[in-house]
């Protein structure tokens, strides 16, 4: 009989990840194996990986992660959602692998606004009409180039096709589906409408199904979204938790259950699988606006100094209002021709004036969704924020929420190897979390205006611009 073990895989937009679990949701020590990869960006708004890099490298990682000889039963896999490539009918890639962050289908979104109604669209699909989605990267790819668009034979996610290659076929799981815009997360199936507006076809990507395939006498369970996978992972997959991921990008995020997906206008509704869905936003600009300041600042000082000195600067003393929007801005307002601003600068403005600032001006975005999900639930938080006592006290503050640390540093792998492990009927206890951050009020109230001041300067900008 089979150890209860199993193999998870987190693929994303810069690494894959495996590692092996056992049956109580532990990382068995000495597994863990990373790969990086390149993501091609450029001034139009590129976004790209390759497709071979991306398995090449999970082949690596599955190579280290059972290097010690253990047996597993099952797989189970995370991947960034929206992305998507073309193969022929054989599975050979036709295309890079287009990501959620390239942004080159704007026009093609904004001509999808006009056609459509976004608010239908999004009460039925549980996505924007925005270029983060399929909708308006199948109608960039049909204008731009046709003769390509009709010589690939199927549409799939980077998870379906690495599993297709590893395991000889794919299928495409409600929980990775549900992020591509096309999909009605409450009636399990392809949305007719928007289908048709696409000029796309159902049968151009993998069938619908949550059925394994075999890989070596063990099922390889198809994939679900990274964001579902780091709330299984946070345990916030049960009511009154909700999780909050803060690294490159940054979401918020809720678990439900029930036939029936909606979602505030501006937020998601994505499937989990036939009896679960989330409730959430994402943000492009967080993690890597820090990363931009600690590149492009003159802070003189080390990352050790840099955390002590912001530790004592604990409220908005700086005068600065900033609009976050680096890249392409997502939740909750979408629009994607905001550009960064930074208001309020003087001659004794500091480098660190800058970076706290810019740092509190995503914090906003993400107390407004939030609000916006409402319920009030246990926030668990993961990712390179952990890092930073600091910046979780500081995000506490901007929410006026308690934050608890969740203990697992690799969530969506987690959660993938969380998702493989229901599969097999195994029940996992419930995380512990450590105390709370708790906000304070004074603070919170300070931040309060300042986020007025933001909602201010973002509508003033907006009218500006058009």
């Amino acid at each position: 009989m089979k150890t209860p073990l199993v193999l998870a895989i987190d693929m994303g937009t810069s690494s894959v990840r495996a590692a092996l679990f056992d049956a109580g949701g532990r990382r068995v020590p000495g597994s863990l194996t990373q790969r990086g990869y390149a993501l091609k960006t450029d001034a139009s708004g590129r976004a790209e990986i390759d497709p071979s890099a991306l398995l090449r490298q999970t082949k690596t990682c599955i190579k280290g992660a059972t290097a010690g000889g253990q047996t597993f039963s099952a797989v189970g896999v995370s991947c960034f959602w929206h992305s998507l490539l073309g193969t022929d009918a054989a599975g050979n890639p036709l295309t890079p692998i287009f990501t959620w962050a390239d942004s080159r289908c704007r026009p093609d979104a904004e001509r999808l606004r006009e056609e459509l109604s976004e608010e239908k669209v999004h009460q039925a699909t549980g996505c924007m009409l925005r270029s983060s989605f399929w909708p308006a990267k199948l109608r960039w790819l049909q204008r731009t180039d046709r003769a390509l668009f009709r010589k690939v034979r199927f549409w799939l996610s980077p998870a379906e096709w690495v599993q297709w290659k590893i395991t000889g076929r794919s299928r495409c799981a409600l929980g990775m589906a549900t992020g591509t815009g096309l999909l009605d997360p409450s009636k399990l199936d392809w949305d007719p409408d928007i289908l048709e507006a696409c000029g796309f076809s159902a049968d151009r990507m993998q069938a619908l199904g949550g059925e394994p395939t075999d890989w070596r006498g063990v099922p390889w369970n198809p994939a679900l979204g990274d964001g579902a996978a780091s709330n299984l992972g946070s345990g916030a997959d049960r009511v009154g938790l909700g999780a909050i991921n803060v690294g490159t990008s940054a979401a918020l995020r809720i678990m439900r259950e029930g036939r029936v997906a909606r979602a505030p206008f501006g937020l998601f509704a994505y499937r989990v699988d036939a009896r679960r869905y989330l409730i959430g936003g994402a943000v492009s600009n967080a993690g890597n606006l820090h990363a931009w300041c600690l590149r492009e600042l003159n802070l003189g000082a080390s990352a050790a100094a840099i955390e002590k000195q912001l530790a004592s600067r604990p409220s908005p003393r700086h005068g600065l209002t900033v609009l976050p929007f680096w890249t392409t801005a997502r939740a909750p307002t979408w629009d994607e021709e905001a550009q960064g601003v930074i208001v309020g600068l003087k001659q004794s403005t500091s480098a660190l004036d800058m970076l706290q600032a810019i740092t509190e001006g995503f914090y906003f975005r993400l107390a407004l969704i939030a609000e916006m999900i409402g319920g009030h639930p246990q926030w668990i938080v993961a990712g390179g924020i952990l890092n930073s006592r600091s910046a979780l006290q500081r995000l506490a503050n901007v929410m006026g929420e308690p934050l608890r640390a969740n203990s697992e540093p690799e969530a969506s792998l987690r959660g993938a190897a969380v998702f493989a492990l229901e599969k097999l009927q195994i029940e996992l206890p419930q995380l512990k979390y450590g105390v709370p951050v708790k906000p304070t009020a004074a603070v919170h109230r300070l931040y309060l205006k300042e986020r007025t001041r933001q909602a201010q300067i973002e509508s003033i900008s907006h009218q500006w611009r058009t």
